[in-house]
């Protein structure tokens, strides 16, 4: 029986983009059917190929752009289109943080049935070399007898892009990606190292090598001449997450960043959640603050409060705040954070915030105020006991509009709250992802 050949599929179409969808890519019609094309704008007639199709719809990447939008600009990455890191880059940065409020308003009115009275100013900061966290994807390949680090590629996600420059990441990795790759392909088992994650602080750059096989005494050796050569801290993943060990220099496995409007200090660990975009966060810290409006007697309860990066600003502007987390680890490191900066009316708890009663314990704080940052998955359960606590304001701020919206649903159409405002935050310049904060109150 011979083999199952895989269909052509069609090339060289001429399309007309309706608007972008929520991944950032454009949204045609061909014969009735939706196509969801890589490269295109709003407006813009472009020339595709279909890369794959489904029953639903369709997907394809831009050839060639007959009628370009206004909005069009030249990417900033010579990778860009090979690359799978970013999506937005030929979209100018003004109009990509356009795009993402659109898309929460969209998802707010579509999914939570709520509109906010006021939309906030978009906050942005500086778009390129931004990105302090980061896992990318690394591999010798023998054939070729080279070392690849990057992102994997937009066409097909088996392969990794070959670079020697990304504009996105933290500068002082960008300009040593040459070297990187040199030292992997030097290693007596180059095939090892599958994985680079890059952590940097405000003095310090962390690359955590995730290895597979046991390093030689020479590698080791070699490893600790990159780091001198570069000024790289290095750390060794031999095995799963928890096996991730400070390997040179072994002065403080610790990095830091700063808040320096109240004047905080926060210590992490490489494998511990921070945000990506650290002049964003200053900024973002900011706006929550202000929207908060922290009174000296709020006591103010901060739900996944991670290392203390909300709970230690508030804390110096009212009486008291709780934080809790999921992680007894990041719990730790909250502690750790608030005893270094000698802040002392705050409480950290280790729950987990996905059960219903998870903030039973709680409610004889009487709280005044929730600040709410939770992960992509949302914060149902713990908004669904608001009622319990009778807060007079929560100020939600969200990395998924869309568990934003469906958590806005319940605080507004069933418990009552009302959507003061809302808007979106650029933490990740050249990509779909979109940040957002939103204010409600009690009424």
């Amino acid at each position: 029986m011979s083999a199952r050949r895989r269909p052509v599929l069609p090339k060289d179409i001429t399309v007309t983009i309706e608007k972008l969808s929520h991944d950032g890519r454009g949204i045609a019609r061909i014969d009735g059917k939706t196509t969801f094309v890589h490269g295109a704008l709003s407006g813009e007639e472009v020339v595709i190929d279909i890369t794959s199709r489904s029953k639903d719809y369709d997907e394809g990447r831009t050839t060639a752009v007959l009628n370009a939008s206004p909005l069009r600009v030249e990417p900033i990455c010579p990778n860009y289109t090979r690359c799978g890191g970013c999506s937005l880059q030929h979209l100018n940065d003004a109009s990509q943080i356009q795009e993402k409020e659109i898309q929460l308003i969209d998802l707010l009115t579509r999914v939570g049935h709520v509109k906010a009275k006021t939309i906030l100013p978009p906050l942005t900061a500086k778009t390129s070399h931004y990105r302090n966290k980061a896992r990318l994807s690394a591999k010798y390949v023998i054939k070729n007898q080279v070392a690849l680090v990057g992102f994997r590629e937009r066409a097909n996600s088996r392969y990794i892009a070959e670079i020697d420059t990304c504009k996105v990441l933290n500068a002082h990795l960008d300009k040593h990606i040459p070297a990187l790759r040199a030292l992997i392909a030097s290693f007596s088992i180059p095939t090892s190292i599958a994985q680079i994650e890059l952590a940097a602080g405000d003095d310090k750059v962390a690359l955590i090598f995730r290895h597979l096989e046991p390093l030689s005494d020479q590698d080791l050796s070699a490893l600790k001449q990159f780091a001198d050569d570069n000024q790289f801290v290095i750390y060794l993943q031999p095995g799963g997450f928890d096996s991730v060990k400070l390997f040179y220099p072994e002065d403080n496995a610790y990095l830091t960043y700063r808040y320096p409007p109240e004047a905080i200090t926060y210590h992490f660990h490489p494998t511990d959640f921070t945000q990506v975009n650290g002049a964003l966060n200053t900024l973002m810290l900011n706006q929550a603050l202000a929207l908060m409006d922290l009174q000296p007697d709020d006591v103010v309860l901060d739900l996944f409060c991670g290392l203390g990066n909300f709970t230690l600003p508030m804390a110096k502007n009212c009486a008291k705040v709780v934080g809790v987390e999921g992680s007894q680890t990041m719990v730790d490191r909250a502690l750790m954070n608030a005893g270094l900066n000698n802040i002392q009316n705050v409480e950290f708890y280790a729950k987990d915030l996905e059960k219903p009663d998870s903030l039973a314990t709680l409610l004889t704080y009487g709280f005044t105020k929730v600040l709410i940052d939770p992960p992509r998955t949302g914060a149902l359960a713990v908004v669904e006991q608001m009622a319990k606590l009778n807060v007079k304001r929560i100020v939600y701020v969200s990395c998924n509009p869309a568990t934003l919206a469906r958590d806005a649903d319940v605080l507004v159409n069933k418990l009552k709250y009302r959507l003061v405002s809302a808007g979106v935050m650029d933490m990740f310049p050249h990509t779909a992802h979109v940040e957002s904060i939103a204010v409600f109150e009690r009424t």
